[in-house]
């Protein structure tokens, strides 16, 4: 994941509003989101190289979305995948804060990390470079490669349009809109994370369209007060255009 939106108990009918962009390399094995087999109840796409997944939900109303955060500098090609901190934290029964005590203690030995997570009745975030776990309050949250709320150009104008794509939910078009926007920031606006200016530059639009890395899908989950909960992701080809697109409606607390 490199881009995740998070309205938090700010819309009067919809309580959680998630709007993310998982950007990956595009030889990397994937499968589409589904209901994973089992009880655990997780609806995820699944990094079939490493088993993990990136962002998921579950019948219960947990909730995990995680970005890597970007230093080359300190990438340990041995360490254990990232992604199966999101599923520990949605099999876990528990609070958010207890979740996040469960992603620092696990994710020791991996490369730095973000994580976004909800138990359904709180939000809260742990930054594996400054070992900080926090609830948050209501409010519009952004995450990419660095730390929260980090002003990169991308997340800057992510938050202020989706506070604005807020206005017309139930629909959901113009939260894609903005995650499908791919104009680059200016150069001199970009960020310094230790690549080059190619790919800083590559790397700056919400959607990112390269010769074999890029966005992969794009995923917005709604739910609403009576905890109906909507799941849409489009899966993205090489050029940028549709390759597939999923949608699961449910109910929180009810029985599959």
């Amino acid at each position: 994941m490199c881009l995740i939106l998070v309205a938090w108990r700010v819309h009067p009918q919809f309580p959680c509003v998630l709007a993310a962009n998982r950007d990956e390399f595009f030889g990397r094995p994937t499968s589409e989101a589904d209901w994973w087999e089992g009880s655990s109840g997780i609806l995820a796409g699944r990094d079939l190289q490493a088993g993990g997944t990136w962002l998921g939900v579950t019948r219960s109303g947990r909730m995990a979305a995680l970005t890597n955060f970007r230093d080359p500098a300190v990438i340990d090609a041995e360490a254990p995948s990232r992604g199966a901190l999101v599923t520990a934290f949605l099999e876990a029964g528990g609070t958010t804060r207890q979740g996040l005590e469960l992603i620092a203690a696990r994710g020791t030995r991996c490369n730095p990390f973000n994580v976004l997570c909800s138990d359904g009745f709180e939000l809260g975030v742990y930054e594996s470079q400054t070992r900080s776990a926090r609830l948050l309050e209501p409010g519009v949250y952004a995450l990419s490669n660095h730390l929260l709320d980090t002003p990169w150009p991308k997340v800057r104008q992510a938050k202020s349009r989706l506070a604005e794509a807020l206005d017309d939910l139930p629909k959901s078009a113009a939260m894609l809109d903005l995650l499908r926007d791919a104009e680059p920031a200016a150069d001199e606006e970009l960020p310094r994370t230790g690549v080059s200016l190619e790919m800083e530059r590559m790397l700056s639009s919400a959607f990112i369209h390269g010769e074999s890395y890029g966005t992969r899908c794009s995923t917005i989950v709604t739910t609403d007060l009576n905890g109906a909960t909507t799941f849409a992701e489009w899966s993205w080809d090489e050029d940028g255009a549709l390759a597939g697109m999923v949608r699961y409606h449910f109910q929180i607390g009810a029985a599959p």
